[in-house]
């Protein structure tokens, strides 16, 4: 079904409908109109890394785990995954009449906001912080969510639009202020290959404003959306956002106001209570019949274009015996494999399984399932953590002592222990093994959404970048022992872990791997797969280089900016082969630029790898102020081997966006490094080695 017969189907079923009716379709929890054979409908699910809030469901790495995989094939394998196990789901409640919240198929994913500042609690939800590598991921997920078929798979959503990115405590009534060239450069890009080429079905709108409108009643976002992007779904407001009309933004002085504005601008339903007002909002002429009419006309043809009204869908026969399939969890392995990045390796890894004894698991989140699944999660039959997977990996040929080390965050384990606790069963653990596997960080609990997150000051953003006083005092002791230690992080963000690099041997960064997170983990460390993530963030070495969580310029902000040596780069992972890029030949390939790529594997282990592509514009005043990413390709690479292949450089890499907010072409000589990192300083010194460095001009 086309999207026009969608529509006229749409419209002929909204002509049948009172105005009232048509208003009450606006809202997240439409309800039945039995007479003309509509039944209930919940627009609210979410699906950011698995079916979540509904059950069982497979749970893979967290979407900032993801984003680490530099893997979009991969991705969009995860997102028709997902949304098969969502159609399974669906058909097997809504046959029993169970239509309520978290059972639909319009999923509110993928997050492709810019996670710009460490702080931010919800950066995980992201794929980073780079427009090009999030707008790669998100196309990929959109497109795998959805399928290719005539009728859509599930529907997805592009969120939270636009210039949305913390801080949590200030969403309701806070005000980004965006240049208009940070605005084209940095915060739309995203959205607009989500609309353009990934054809997503829904946006939803954020909770602040930008530069003084709010987002979900933003004249100047739709305008972009569609105006000059030509989106034709439907556009949802976050929960309760318009509420924030009244009690945080002050544009409106009563809920009836309230709806009004955002209808008219554009928003067609409403996550929240506020359009409950819609018919007093009409009844006052603030509101008139056909902008309902064409809400209504717009939500009914995404159901539609589902197969949920009218004839049915080719979806309608999956089973329930999709859900957590064995290819369902095979791919959940292969993705927790790739997303994990190794920051730091001695040489201790991999480890020789028949060199061991004894190994200790040792850390809060050695054993914990919270730190397997970030936020937004479904619900596996079976959760495997890095102590289960340590355990089931060396099985009864190697002794697995254990401690949980100290509390996640508070002072003891124990409430009537004395602080420490658990510190002498650490120490001991660590003395009587021959290596230490420590496993710290965070869960949701600590960074996460405003109001979802059980932190003392509940806002779910990082107050700085160092792990909580209890794992601080952990490491310490661990580190005391002397006994080589491997830090597997487990957390979604940017951690400092200075002290990590100078008192360790090895440093794993798991991000929330998902239930199959410590199978994967174990593989990874016993040297079954080689490790081949890459940091879809920077890892600043001091909050004192960022501007104030604040300020939405980018000036001095992510790799693109970054005006001192980070800790970690963007781009950054180790492997445990030795892949270099030894030649990288342009041609012209129309208005694209190919660059066939020669990569060796001087190692002696197989490894999967990432090659990058960056790009400085030399002649334009308006170029980045670092090489920006502009291509990337995930490659195999067997030891004591080379490769060769094509990778395509888009034409919007010759571009650069001036004051006024206008992507152009402003220059003619530009300067491509192609390696398996940026080509920074800290990149280079980390990794012994430089991309290579190509010029063209136009």
């Amino acid at each position: 079904m086309t999207r026009q017969e969608a529509r006229e189907k749409a419209i002929a079923l909204v002509s049948r409908m009172t105005v009232q009716e048509r208003a009450e379709q606006m809202r997240y929890e439409a309800p039945a109109i039995p007479r003309l054979g509509v039944p209930a409908y919940n627009w609210w699910n979410e699906a950011l890394h698995g079916v979540a809030r509904a059950g069982q469901a497979t749970v893979f790495p967290q979407a900032i785990g993801l984003g680490a995989t530099f893997d979009p094939a991969l991705l969009k394998r995860v997102a028709e995954a997902i949304s098969v196990e969502g159609r399974a789901k669906y058909n097997a409640q809504s046959a029993r009449g169970d239509r309520d919240i978290y059972k639909g198929l319009t999923f509110w994913s993928p997050n492709v906001n810019l996670f710009r500042d460490p702080r931010w609690g919800r950066g995980h939800e992201t794929y980073g912080e780079d427009p090009y590598l999030t707008a790669r991921m998100g196309v990929a997920f959109v497109q795998g969510l959805q399928g290719d078929g005539e009728v859509l798979r599930a529907s997805a959503c592009a969120k939270h639009f636009a210039v949305h990115s913390g801080p949590e405590a200030e969403r309701h009534r806070f005000n980004a202020e965006v240049t208009a060239r940070d605005l084209e450069d940095t915060y739309l890009p995203a959205f607009r290959a989500l609309v353009e080429e990934g054809h997503v079905e829904s946006v939803m709108g954020a909770y602040n404003r930008v530069n003084g409108e709010p987002a979900c009643a933003s004249t100047m976002l739709q305008q972009k959306l569609r105006g000059d992007w030509g989106f034709q779904g439907h556009f949802v407001s976050d929960c309760w956002a318009i509420r924030d009309f009244i009690d945080g933004h002050d544009v409106c002085d009563d809920p009836a106001e309230a709806a009004a504005l955002a209808v008219n601008t554009g928003c067609d339903l409403n996550c929240g209570s506020t359009y409950y007002f819609v018919m007093e909002a009409y009844e006052k002429g603030l509101i008139q019949e056909e902008t309902i009419t064409e809400a209504a006309v717009r939500l009914f043809t995404t159901r539609y274009l589902l197969g949920i009204l009218g004839d049915g869908s080719p979806y309608d026969n999956i089973p329930l015996t999709e859900v957590e399939s064995p290819e369902h969890l095979k791919l959940a392995r292969q993705a927790a494999l790739e997303s994990a990045v190794l920051l730091k390796n001695n040489g201790i890894l991999p480890l020789d399984k028949g060199k061991l004894k004894t190994v200790g698991v040792i850390g809060p989140n050695a054993d914990s399932r919270a730190c397997l699944v970030g936020n937004y999660h479904g619900y596996a039959s079976r959760y495997i953590t890095v102590q289960e997977g340590i355990q089931d990996y060396l099985g009864d040929d190697v002794r697995v002592l254990t401690s949980q080390g100290c509390h996640l965050f508070k002072d003891r384990v124990e409430s009537l222990g004395q602080p420490g606790d658990r510190l002498a069963e650490a120490a001991a653990v660590a003395h009587a093994s021959d290596v230490v596997i420590l496993c710290l960080g965070l869960d949701e609990t600590l960074e996460g959404e405003e109001g979802d997150t059980g932190n003392s000051y509940a806002s779910g953003d990082k107050r700085d970048l160092l792990l909580p006083e209890s794992q601080r005092e952990l490491m310490e002791v661990i580190a005391a022992e002397g006994k080589p230690t491997v830090l597997c992080l487990l957390a979604g963000s940017d951690i400092d872990l200075s002290y990590a690099a100078s008192h360790f041997d090895a440093i794993l960064d798991l991000w929330y791997p998902g239930g199959q997170g410590g199978k994967a983990a174990a593989e990874l460390l016993f040297g079954e797969v080689s490790p081949s993530g890459k940091l879809p963030v920077t890892f600043y070495s001091s909050l004192e280089d960022l501007p104030p969580f604040e300020d939405y310029t980018m000036k001095g902000r992510t790799y693109r900016y970054l005006q001192h040596m980070p800790q970690y780069p963007f781009g950054f992972g180790l492997t445990y082969g030795d892949v270099r890029v030894t030649a990288a030949v342009p041609e012209r390939d129309g208005d694209r630029l190919k660059l066939h790529v020669t990569a060796e594997n001087r190692g002696k282990r197989d490894t999967g790898e990432v090659l990058q592509v960056y790009v400085r514009c030399q002649d334009s005043q308006w170029g980045a102020w670092n090489p920006k990413l502009c291509a990337f390709q995930r490659v195999f690479v067997p030891a004591g081997q080379q490769i060769e292949t094509d990778i395509s450089v888009p034409a919007d890499a010759f571009t650069v966006v001036d004051s006024e907010g206008i992507r152009k072409v402003d220059g003619s000589q530009f300067l491509f490094y192609v390696g398996t990192s940026q080509p920074d300083e800290r990149s280079r010194m980390l990794l012994g080695a430089a991309p290579v460095r190509v010029k063209w001009a136009l």
